[in-house]
């Protein structure tokens, strides 16, 4: 008869020799979803570097044919992107050539705009219009999030006459294409004086992002115990400090997610941005898009402004990464 001192370490050697045997085919799955997973981010990357050699390279070796991949890198992109040039010829051209070998010495983005036969009159407004990117943005951002927040909870924690209906039609204005309703509020913003307004764009993007706040916290909102505020008040805690003290930081990733999710729609945001402004409150969008240049298209300087406009997006996603996959998945799941 056999002992259980004799099975044990039979069974158990049995077992880890199945578990042997299971692994490495589990490994190669994993394996081969991750180099997949790789493959397509660099395909996906594929515009992005060359959005960022192009924004090194001189005006000569953007146009070449074939493409270069080796080349001197040179600031002349940023140079055009970040200031107003005039276009200097014949002996005002050498005169300006002569005092900078023979002068004092002059900055480098002089130095770069006189090699090509331009001279600097003053800074550019892509600055302006990226400061108007930042205040619209995150304005429409701080307000759609706000609201939403509020809305998400009533909706998810009271008893709404016509609830689903009210939810319907506010998921309904992220419907709607821009081009539909551009001519509509071009027409109504004149009339109302918002046209070119860093307030009537944050009204706006505030309205469109309203919707895609409140299905997104309302969601995290749904999966946080009742419970949680029942006993809240049961201690004598009213219903707006059992939201701020036990609601919201339960639901901070979601807030964190929603903030990414709308801060780039505000900030990505073109038909709007063309249609309804001109000068003050231009965004950097359509100003990248109009960029042309003295004498033809600086392409340089357009894949220096997009990567300029980038690096905001990056940083925040960056930061809030670790919340953006739950934004997708409609919230948490808590115990």
């Amino acid at each position: 008869m056999t002992s259980f001192a004799e099975t044990g370490p039979r069974t158990a050697v049995t077992e880890g020799i199945r578990v042997d045997k299971v692994n490495p085919r589990a490994r190669l799955l994993k394996n081969i979803r991750a180099v997949v997973v790789i493959i397509l981010a660099l395909v996906g990357l594929i515009p992005v570097f060359a959005m960022g050699i192009t924004a090194f390279k001189s005006r000569a070796d953007v146009v070449a044919v074939p493409p270069k991949l080796l080349f001197e890198p040179t600031l002349e992109g940023f140079v055009f992107l970040l200031t107003d040039r005039s276009q200097l010829r014949g002996t005002t051209l050498a005169e300006a050539q002569e005092n900078a070998e023979g002068g004092e010495p002059i900055g480098i983005f002089d130095r770069i705009a006189l090699q090509n036969g331009q001279r600097i009159n003053g800074p550019s407004d892509f600055i302006l219009r990226l400061r108007n990117s930042l205040i619209i943005a995150g304005g429409s951002t701080l307000l759609s999030v706000t609201l939403g927040l509020f809305a998400a909870y009533a909706f998810s924690r009271f008893e709404i006459p016509g609830k689903d209906d009210l939810l319907f039609f506010i998921l309904s204005t992220r419907m709607l294409p821009a081009v539909v309703v551009a001519v509509p509020l071009f027409l109504m913003y004149r009339q109302l004086g918002l046209h070119d307004t860093h307030f009537g764009m944050i009204l706006l993007y505030t309205v469109f992002n309203l919707s895609l706040t409140v299905w997104l916290l309302k969601g995290f909102i749904d999966e946080i115990p009742r419970e949680y505020e029942e006993a809240a008040l049961v201690d004598g805690y009213t219903r707006l400090q059992a939201f701020f003290k036990i609601v919201l930081p339960q639901a901070a990733t979601g807030v964190a997610a929603t903030t990414v999710f709308s801060f780039i729609f505000a900030w990505n945001e073109y038909a709007f941005a063309l249609m309804l402004t001109s000068n003050n409150a231009r965004t950097a969008p359509p100003a990248i898009a109009t960029m042309l240049g003295r004498g033809g298209i600086e392409w340089s300087a357009i894949a220096a402004g997009t990567l300029a406009f980038l690096i905001p997006v990056i940083f925040i996603t960056f930061a809030l990464r670790k919340h953006l996959l739950r934004g997708v998945t409609f919230g948490a799941v808590r115990q």
